[in-house]
């Protein structure tokens, strides 16, 4: 009977050193935590059992800041071991496997962020190179200005040969200009005036180019437009930057050709 109850003292005295241990540890990370003295093996068994609950608990939610902390628990754990309940070799394991788990997810992240913080950097450094040169960038959209003169003025590339009819319309939809042009095979510039089919003239702003061309044997023949411009500004608050050409912005990945 003296040997039983040694063990007993022996797992309660365990027992209670490591609510204390975790008492404190979690006291650290601002967690409250309620902890009695177990009075038999049975609860003593239960407190442990617990107390491993709580650990593994906070060690999910803080381990970004905290390995220190989950370290102690544990080496805590193993120190103060119920004689008669010790932890199970597989459970240990297990801890120590999700321990460095997360650890290398969170180490995964944090580099992930680092890359695409890098990324974001060099897609701002590359976007202010394009500052006051004229690009060429894949679009129908293009500016008339009748106060300086400059007409709307597209870029059609073409297969191969072939008759196209377009359409101008205005930034709200109105059709402003409509007309039969002869493509060649390759690239042509197309610019209008500003002059309806009415002989009105129409008013500064942004005017879009629709093509439908039909090749010499009356099949459809996919043509590409593009528009040219000065770039003016840069917009860092998108991710990817805009360009600011012709008061339109567009994506980096829309630049086809730069000229100084």
């Amino acid at each position: 009977m003296s040997i039983l109850s040694s063990a007993v003292s022996s797992a309660t005295n365990a027992a209670s050193t490591l609510g204390s241990a975790a008492s404190s540890a979690l006291s650290g990370l601002g967690i409250g935590t309620t902890s009695t003295t177990p009075s038999t093996a049975g609860t003593s068994g239960s407190s442990s059992g617990s107390t491993s609950q709580a650990a593994g608990s906070v060690a999910s939610q803080s381990l970004a800041g905290n390995f220190d902390t989950f370290l102690q628990l544990l080496t805590t754990q193993l120190q103060n071991q119920n004689p008669l309940d010790p932890l199970d070799t597989n459970q240990f394991t297990q801890q120590l496997v999700e321990f460095a788990s997360v650890e290398q997810q969170i180490n995964m992240n944090t580099n992930l962020q680092t890359l695409i913080s890098m990324q974001q950097t060099s897609q701002a450094t590359s976007a202010l190179q394009f500052l006051g040169n004229t690009v060429t960038v894949s679009g129908n959209t293009s500016t008339l200005s009748n106060a300086t003169g400059s007409p709307a003025s597209w870029t059609i590339t073409a297969p191969s040969p072939a008759t196209a009819n377009v359409t101008v319309s205005s930034s709200t939809g109105q059709l402003a200009f409509s007309g039969s042009v002869s493509l060649n095979a390759g690239s042509q510039g197309f610019t209008w005036n500003g002059q309806g089919n009415n002989g009105t003239t129409w008013p500064d702003g942004t005017y879009t180019l629709s093509i439908s061309a039909t090749g010499a044997n009356g099949q459809a023949v996919a043509v590409t437009t593009q528009v040219q411009g000065v770039v003016s500004g840069v917009d860092l608050s998108q991710n990817p930057p805009q360009l600011t050409v012709g008061g339109q912005n567009f994506a980096l990945s829309q630049i086809q050709s730069i000229s100084h």
